[in-house]
């Protein structure tokens, strides 16, 4: 028990903290915008625009603008109606102030301002409001121009009419405050992606995209240089098709099965459902969910009540044509939704979401309406177009039969795995703890550098799996060929995990799965591979943060006694330069040319030990390249790439899942002309690049 005298053990009213307004927003930023990242930095905007989207899904905005500005500065102006100015009779202050300053405030509560908005918990301005360094807001109403302005969230002054103007809409000037975000470094293709889509799913909205940042004519943008002129937008969206213009657009490169895209629009029971989709040539599958233009990763009803219909609309259709006879077995929801392009965003007066983040739609009244507008008017589409339904059918029976191949396949090598104890002689060097939390697998390239992680491993937990040569692309195989692949079929025994519909993420072996490459063109090529098996079979081992990739060091810079490690080449010149102020410090001025060190390790021949020559002129000082695992001995690998209180490593998510789908079809597709202009366009970024 504690000592009742003790001060440090009291606990009363004078403990409880109540935080007023938006400090608690401040305080706590992660719990309203996910996180402080460069994701919660582009989330600000993604809460403005919403604003003017739901204005847009209301009837009464048609254009967007969306600017940055020199100096992290954001401005986003819409043609809507524009914030209310009148004085809130309750709070005695101006309808802006109270949005921008109260949590829960805005008019989407029932009061009438909105059928439907995306922006249900009406904390998304407030919270810009409060995490910006200031922000600034003008509104178009009652032929004048109304100003306000903010630092840290606090209103500098009333709002007050600054000119006259004609029109009505809403200006939302912001630049995030740097106390709040370590680091403020706008992309432009993360905000054209989700401007683009959000222009998809808002039939007739026109979304204008500027970028006037410095450095002159050209905007910064990661891997990517759009040139502009000034006050002239960077990209315009407008779609008339809406989801069908988009679910189109998701399979531009692809061979489609399907013609006609099917598209349907249609309110049941209160409930806004509009459906596109489009089968491709693919293995995989891509979905969108969106709930009042809200995009739910996670789904939630609209997706349960879609699949269901699918299935059972193609079930019956089959039956029905004679595609399936009376033997048959039905068709599963994973072989009818395999090379599927779908679309399903519904419209929801007061949508139920898990968390702030809205990942999954809860209201229990969309699956039946999206499931009862989806089977009528599919089965309708199939009859009007039979070369369509044809092709779906045979897509569908073919990734049926492709399904039970694999299940023969997948238990045949399961159940070896079982008796051999889930054992690999020769290839899994496992660790001895049976903890999964603390256990780590490291999926190594080449038998040398296997070699050396696994002498210079902790056999506690870190295991050690060597592939030989490179892996199969999975982009264009199904699984039965995936298991009969040596290499994928040892990686997936040592996971422990299973795969395809009898996937179980709570069996993974090991907390941690890294991926260990050489930093040379082939390591980046089998690490490139390892990505897309894990991204299309394991999805899960992603999300919930298991997938992790090893930055070995590329040179080890030495002057005497000293040395250090260095990871990219961009350090390189800065590290030679603290020693040599090291040397001039101890008046060490020796006039020896920097000597090239090379050291190896196993059974590589001289081709594959071939260094890069590093010339230099600085006196005494030592620096080895490194281009190959194997290259390192058990202790080096160790030391710099193995140990947990030294190693880096980067940790694999997925941010946008439309644009990491897109780049895995442009690298690892069948189609070359996308490849090639990808190559084209980003070659000039590319450093290093082996010959």
């Amino acid at each position: 028990m504690p000592n009742k005298n003790d001060k440090n053990e009291e606990y009363g009213a004078k403990q409880i903290t109540v935080l007023e307004g938006l400090e608690a927003v401040r305080k706590r930023p992660g719990m309203y915008i996910g996180t402080t990242g460069i994701p919660g930095l582009h989330h600000l905007i993604w809460e403005v625009v919403d604003n003017a989207i739901d204005e847009a899904m209301a009837g009464h905005c048609t254009e967007i603008d969306v600017k940055l500005l020199p100096n992290n500065v954001v401005q986003v102006t819409d043609n809507g109606r524009g914030i209310p100015v009148d004085i809130h009779k309750q709070y005695k202050v101006s309808a802006v102030e109270l949005v921008l300053t109260k949590l829960h405030a805005g008019g989407k509560f029932g009061a009438g301002g909105y059928k439907v908005s995306g922006g249900l918990h009406g904390v998304g301005v407030s919270v810009v409001n409060a995490l910006s360094k200031w922000l600034r807001v003008e509104v178009k109403r009652d032929d004048k121009i109304w100003v306000q302005e903010y630092i840290q969230g606090k209103p500098q002054e009333k709002l007050k009419p600054a000119d006259k103007a004609k029109g009505t809409g809403t200006t939302i000037i912001f630049e995030p405050d740097p106390e709040i975000f370590p680091e403020i470094a706008f992309e432009m293709d993360t905000i054209i992606t989700h401007l683009r889509q959000q222009a998809y799913l808002t039939k007739g909205i026109k979304v204008s995209i500027y970028d006037e940042r410095e450095n002159g004519k050209e905007a910064r943008a990661k891997n990517k240089i759009y040139t502009f002129a000034e006050n002239v937008p960077a990209y315009v969206f407008y779609f008339e098709g809406g989801i069908a213009s988009y679910a189109k657009y998701l399979n531009s490169g692809k061979e489609v099965k399907q013609e006609n895209v099917f598209y349907i629009e249609k309110e049941l029971n209160e409930v806004g459902v509009e459906i596109a989709v489009q089968y491709n040539a693919d293995y995989k599958e891509t979905t969108f969910t969106f709930c009042n233009n809200i995009w739910n990763p996670d789904g939630g009803t609209h997706l349960v009540g879609f699949k269901t219909s699918l299935t059972r609309v193609l079930n019956t259709y089959a039956r029905g044509k004679g595609y399936l006879k009376e033997k048959d077995e039905n068709l599963t929801g994973e072989d009818v939704r395999e090379g599927l392009t779908a679309i399903i965003s519904v419209k929801v007066k007061d949508p139920q979401f898990e968390g702030q983040t809205k990942a999954k739609l809860g209201n229990p009244e969309v699956r039946p309406a999206v499931d009862t507008i989806f089977s009528e008017t599919f089965t309708i589409f199939l009859e009007e177009h039979p070369k369509d339904a044809e092709k779906i059918m045979e897509k569908s029976i073919l990734a049926a039969r492709a399904r039970n191949a694999a299940r023969m396949a997948r238990d045949t090598i399961l159940r070896k795995g079982v008796l051999e104890g889930l054992t690999l002689p020769g290839k899994l060097a496992d660790c001895s703890s049976r903890e999964a939390e603390k256990s780590e697998l490291y999926i190594v390239e080449g038998d040398s550098a296997g070699g050396s992680a696994k002498q210079g491993r902790d056999r506690d937990y870190q295991a050690i799996l060597p592939l030989r040569g490179k892996i199969l692309n999975v982009e264009r195989a199904r699984l039965d060929k995936i298991l009969a692949n040596n290499e994928l079929k040892s990686l997936i025994i040592a996971m422990g995990t299973n795969i395809g519909e009898q996937f179980d993420i709570t069996k993974l072996r090991y907390n941690k799965i890294i991926i260990m490459t050489d930093a040379d063109v082939d390591g980046s090529h089998i690490r490139t591979l390892l990505l897309t098996f894990f991204y299309r079979y394991f999805p899960e081992v992603i999300t919930t943060g298991h997938l992790y990739i090893a930055q070995p060091p590329l040179f080890k810079v030495q002057s005497g006694k000293q040395s250090k490690w260095v990871y990219h080449e961009d350090q390189l010149e800065k590290v030679v330069a603290e020693f040599q102020k090291i040397k001039a410090e101890n008046k060490k001025n020796k006039k020896d040319e920097v000597e090239i060190i090379e050291e190896t390790v196993g059974e590589k021949n001289s081709e594959e030990n071939s260094e890069e020559t590093i010339t230099s002129n600085i006196p005494g000082v030592n620096i080895q390249r490194y281009k190959g695992l194997g290259e390192m001995n058990p202790e080096q690998l160790w030391e710099t790439t193995m140990d947990p209180a030294q190693r880096m490593m980067k940790q694999v998510t997925v941010i946008d899942a439309e644009k990491v789908n897109e780049i895995f079809d442009i690298l690892m597709g069948d189609d070359v002309e996308p490849r090639k202009r990808f190559i084209q366009t980003h070659a000039k970024a590319v450093k290093n690049l082996d010959i």
